[in-house]
């Protein structure tokens, strides 16, 4: 029972499904202000996500989540993560996040004016954080790009 007290239970929820519900060691979550790291018996909190990598631990393994905007509650040691979107590494289909990373970055340099600016943005935010999360299980060894790829790609296609 003592083993228990040093866990958090970790639910992730989107719209369509419930995610993950696992006991695990620690957490990593994408706050809108950065990143915030939760440890069992930590203060309550409630919390607006951002979009980026989720990442827990249990034991030695760490595994990967993205996770997309709504928010985040820690409450004793469960955190419930209500996300708008989110994919377990191992679920992401690469091809298809780079082909909507490809889809996103033509709508971002056609600079059409009724095109929504913030919605392509968000449609590559969106891409290139699951082309980051996807390798963390694959094995793949490409590196993936980083936040301040997303930064770049569309500052560029602003001007």
């Amino acid at each position: 029972m003592a083993m228990d007290q040093k866990k958090l239970t970790l639910e992730v929820v989107t719209p369509e499904r419930q995610v993950l519900h696992e006991q695990v060691d620690y957490v990593q979550l994408p706050g809108v202000n950065g990143y915030l790291g939760i440890l069992p018996g930590h203060a309550p909190l409630l919390t607006e996500l951002g979009a980026g990598i989720l990442s827990f631990a249990r034991g030695g393994e760490t595994r990967y989540a993205t996770a997309m905007g709504g928010f985040a509650e820690v409450l004793g040691d469960r955190i419930i993560l209500l996300a708008e979107r989110s994919e377990l590494a191992e679920e992401i289909d690469v091809g298809r996040a780079r082909a909507a990373e490809a889809r996103a970055l033509k709508r971002l340099e056609e600079k059409r004016g009724e095109m929504d600016f913030s919605r392509a943005q968000l449609a590559l935010q969106r891409a290139l954080i699951r082309i980051q999360v996807a390798p963390r299980v694959h094995g793949r060894s490409a590196t993936p790009p980083y936040a301040r790829d997303v930064a770049a790609h569309t500052t560029e296609a602003s001007k």
